[in-house]
């Protein structure tokens, strides 16, 4: 099968342009098929902020109401993604942006409220995998923008973590998906003030200890999430690393629940 490599950005990443410049200059040296997904969390916090609209997080996953949905479509879809759009056309990738409603690339059900109501936050229920087949073959570059739809006419905010783990499980029976997730940490950190703590792999069960002591929390915790869904999904590689890291094989390395890892051993 075919190369893929998906890249999800986010953080200062994104926020940042000689960040975002370098990022993409090295995501333009990839060789075979990729997408790149984006987030912008902290850029639309800031403009929410401005307009006097209070951003509210529970273990790094936004609560949405209607006017920070408005926020969020307006700095995602518009701002970040036609930015990304057209640094990637200056770097001669034939990049189209998009978000979830258009083709129908990506379907959700708003989250349903249980101990606490995150508001137009979305869960997703299907990958429009053909559509993304499509374009790769004709050589596209998808660059996608962290909003879904219901398929009634509702946008839903989605975290962008899990739109590329959707996405890389979707397209796991088509390609050889390698998933990037970077930002600014050279990885996941067992002491978040010391840059160099990177935890060189983890699995299912060591994420559960660390997340219980505090090592891990926040934003890390819906990242590692959706990185384990998509390995035990069939996806071949995903690293959690630096933005400047994303060609070096550097980062956290995602591996298998330990029986898997054990069984693979002695094979």
């Amino acid at each position: 099968m075919n190369q893929l490599t998906i890249v999800k950005a986010g953080g200062k990443v994104v926020e940042e342009p000689e960040l975002l410049k370098a990022l993409l200059k090295d995501f333009s040296l990839i060789a075979g098929h990729k997408i790149f997904v984006h987030g912008g969390g902290r850029l639309a916090t800031r403009i929410a902020e401005k307009l006097g609209i209070e951003s509210q997080m529970n273990e790094g996953r936004r609560i949405t109401d209607a006017e920070t949905l408005k926020v969020v479509t307006m700095v995602y879809a518009g701002l970040i993604n036609k930015n990304i759009v057209a640094q990637m056309q200056a770097l001669s990738l034939d990049a189209i942006g998009l978000t979830g409603a258009d083709m129908n690339l990506m379907l959700s059900m708003k989250r349903q409220v249980k101990d606490i109501d995150y508001g137009y936050v979305g869960d997703v229920k299907e990958t429009n995998a053909p559509v993304l087949n499509e374009l790769l073959n004709q050589n596209f570059v998808p660059v996608i923008a962290p909003i879904t739809h219901d398929g009634y006419g509702q946008l839903l905010n989605t975290n962008a973590d899990t739109i590329a783990g959707e996405i890389a499980k979707a397209l796991a029976y088509s390609f050889n998906v390698r998933l990037i997730y970077c930002f600014e940490k050279k990885g996941v950190l067992r002491d978040e003030k010391d840059e160099d703590s990177v935890i060189k792999s983890i699995d299912k069960e060591e994420f559960n200890r660390y997340k219980e002591t505090g090592i891990i929390k926040d934003g890390m915790i819906p990242k590692l999430e959706n990185a384990f869904n998509a390995i035990a999904a069939g996806v071949k590689e995903v690293i959690i690393t630096c933005a400047s890291d994303v060609n070096t094989g550097r980062g956290t390395f995602i591996v298998p629940e330990r029986e898997y890892k054990n069984e693979r051993i002695k094979k």
